[in-house]
């Protein structure tokens, strides 16, 4: 392959032209004839066959690259050279063909010039300046026809983009409209025949005004092309968005000649990012501002305030038992009721606050512009809040039923940003958690000790998570009497030996216990911890028959796998059950009472006695209560502590004893602190006591050296 310059004046890039014939000396000349007529830079390809020229050709052609000129003789051996052209042209259709021959075979000439497009033929011997000439021309030719073809090409391309989807219109530099595409019509409503000859502003939809237009224009003199969202009309008289750009055309001096507008309608785009703004921003079930928005609001109003000096407030709004009517009627009737909430709250608040949902049965209400005095502007909260309690605790219609519903708020004031966001929230959720402690279908104003109140409570929290986990726990016992001689056994109390805080009284850790669910692990280790003890006293003969009162709670009865944890703790002890007496309170029988009865019956079997603490104090249905397995009635220590001075509590303690014997019970008290009170329980039937009279509650050494002293003064061994 040799390479030669081919530059006729025109800019050719590096073109092919091959050369057949099976004669080396033609070859030769024709190859220094080309040269010589183009110019070095191209490539001049040579074959001797027919054959050999048609795999230059294939080989080429997996190259991406084709033979811009073959000049071939017409009588070879092998393939002739009529069959070559007829074969290139199938294959290269572009390439132009010149035919050398020194015979006159007038019908192979014929079919040649017929089947290949044969551009010209030469007699040999052919004069060297006709050669030259001959091949400028045909690769003239061929650089026209490939431009040609580009052209059309481009062409093509052009008037399937100007049919796209995208709305293309043509204006002259006047800003006339010369043409329009089928998509302008679909997207405007406007046909060609409506708009050609007119303006583009026919299009304006009114919402842009004049210095709009006029930067718009700036900016397309400036750089030739401006792109940008805009509003327009469409025929219907609806408008839309959409964006635009503009491309100016200019001539070959330099001068605008057409502007090219094309347009894409993004009214869904706007309908989609709009919705998606609605899901960010709003709550979906009842379309109040969701949490996002809430804050956003919230920082705006403190900004307002600290401006102006101005109070402002936030009310946090929890349904009263929503869980409730959520869990007995359903998700959907929550839902409905949720929604009904959030129309009745909307008329409770002035224009320029805030209403928003955070989740569940939650609503908040941010006041802005209240009064720069605390005082009044304390009062302008309160009017609100009243009329939000009112229009609340009313009856609404879920279905079929009609279900009543009430709300608890709390109130916190700010001034300015002294206080963050997320205080201001905390602050009015502890308002809130008040107004249910006050009864609900109220509403509490934050106060400073609320907030000590709490973080007070988080860390007793904290240490108690702790307590259980380095053991920090010790039974106390508190006797239990018959009569005034006999020491029958005790009951199990715990108390927590805090490592700084000291002895932490049961009234502080109990109900946190109880709330927390930190009970169920703590209720375990107490029972495993009594029956461990009593276990040790069984074997001891003056308090082999010591029986210890366990206290259960409500959470830890209702465990599924309570009844098999007593057992494993009674295997593992090997206690005698029937001296474990395991105390109940009345709220137990509360919910699924069957199912309480069923465990009682299955440790009853085992030997475990039952006593039913508290007893008159709660909640208590005879029809129950005379199912109950149960062992003994515990008279509360609020009845027997003013049993002497008021008629009400005595009449209450003999009813308990009465019902207790009616019912087969036995019955003890507890908190008795004189003689007095003994001796008016013992004249009431009440035989069995406990309380300070006797004994204080004590650590194990200190109570086992009291059943010694008292077993060494009466006499008397339990039995």
């Amino acid at each position: 392959m040799d390479t030669v310059d081919i530059n006729p004046g025109v800019k050719m890039g590096s073109s092919i032209i091959l050369c057949v014939d099976d004669d080396v000396v033609v070859l030769n000349a024709l190859r220094s004839l080309i040269v010589k007529a183009l110019g070095s830079g191209n490539v001049v390809e040579i074959a001797e066959t027919g054959e050999e020229a048609l795999e230059i050709c294939a080989e080429l052609q997996q190259e991406g690259r084709e033979i811009s000129v073959v000049i071939s003789d017409f009588i070879m051996p092998g393939m002739r050279g009529d069959e070559l052209l007829i074969r290139l042209h199938e294959i290269s259709p572009h390439t132009i063909k010149i035919m050398l021959t020194g015979q006159s075979d007038l019908q192979g000439l014929k079919r040649t010039i017929n089947d290949s497009n044969l551009y010209r033929f030469l007699e040999k011997p052919f004069n060297n300046d006709d050669l030259m000439l001959t091949v400028k021309s045909a690769f003239k030719t061929y650089l026209q026809a490939n431009e040609l073809e580009r052209q059309n090409a481009a062409l093509r391309i052009a008037a399937v983009a100007f049919e796209s989807q995208e709305a293309i219109l043509i204006t002259d530099a006047h800003s006339t409209i010369l043409n329009i595409n089928k998509a302008f019509t679909e997207i405007t409503g406007y046909t060609a025949s409506e708009v050609v000859g007119k303006k583009p502003s026919l299009l304006k939809s009114g919402r842009h005004d004049a210095d709009f237009y006029r930067e718009m224009w700036h900016v397309l003199e400036q750089q030739g092309i401006w792109q940008g969202e805009i509003w327009d009309r469409r025929k219907n008289g609806e408008t839309y968005p959409k964006i635009l750009t503009i491309s100016s055309v200019k001539n070959c001096y330099g001068v605008v000649s057409h502007y090219v507008g094309a347009f894409l309608d993004i009214t869904e785009r706007k309908k989609a990012e709009a919705k998606i703004q609605y899901l960010a921003f709003f709550d979906q079930l009842t379309g109040l501002p969701n949490r996002s928005l809430l804050l956003d609001r919230l920082k705006q109003a403190m900004a307002t305030s600290s401006r102006n000096g101005s109070h402002g407030a936030l009310l946090f709004i929890d349904l009263d038992h929503f869980k409730t009517i959520n869990d007995t009627m359903g998700h959907d009737m929550g839902d409905q009721l949720l929604v009904q909430v959030a129309q009745r709250l909307i008329p409770c608040v002035r224009e320029g606050d805030t209403l928003a949902r955070l989740g569940s049965d939650d609503f908040v209400v941010v006041l802005a512009g209240l009064s720069q005095d605390e005082t009044d502007a304390a009062r302008e909260v309160e009017a609100i809040a009243e009329q939000i309690l009112a229009a609340l605790n009313q009856t609404y219609p879920l279905g079929d039923v009609i279900q009543n519903s009430s709300a608890s708020i709390g109130i916190t004031l700010f001034s300015g940003d002294q206080c963050t966001v997320d205080d201001l929230m905390k602050q009015a959720d502890l308002s809130m958690y008040k107004s249910k402690e006050a009864g609900r279908n109220a509403f509490c104003f934050f106060d400073p000790g609320m907030e000590a109140s709490v973080r007070k409570r988080v860390t007793l929290e904290q240490d108690l998570r702790q307590a259980i986990e380095q053991h920090q726990f010790q039974l106390y016992y508190q006797a239990q009497v018959l009569g005034d001689g006999q020491l029958t056994g005790a009951e199990a109390l715990v108390r927590w030996l805090h490592p700084q805080r000291g002895l932490v009284s049961p009234a502080d850790f109990i109900p946190l216990a109880e709330e927390t669910g930190l009970i169920l692990p703590l209720g375990r280790w107490i029972l495993a911890a009594a029956c461990s003890q009593l276990a040790t006293w069984n074997l001891r003969p003056e308090m082999a028959m010591f029986s210890l009162a366990v206290n259960v709670s409500a959470l830890q009865f209702r465990q599924a796998d309570f009844v098999n944890q007593v057992l494993e703790i009674l295997e593992n002890t090997g206690v005698n059950p029937q001296r474990l007496k395991i105390e109940l309170t009345e709220s137990l029988l509360v919910d699924n009472v069957l199912e309480i009865i069923e465990k009682m019956h299955v440790l009853k079997a085992r030997g475990i006695r039952f006593s039913l603490d508290d007893f008159g104090t709660g909640y208590s249905s005879l029809a129950y209560l005379k199912r109950l397995p149960l062992d003994q009635l515990k008279i509360d220590q609020s009845f027997v502590r003013e049993i002497l001075s008021n008629p009400n509590d005595a009449a209450i303690v003999k009813t308990i004893v009465a019902l207790a014997q009616s019912l087969g019970f036995g019955v003890i008290s507890e908190g008795v602190e004189t003689e007095a009170q003994r001796s008016f329980l013992v004249s009431s039937g009440c035989h069995s006591h406990q309380g300070y009279y006797f004994s204080k509650p004590l650590p194990l050494e200190a109570f086992e050296e009291f059943a010694r002293q008292f077993f060494a003064r009466t006499k008397v061994q339990p039995s």
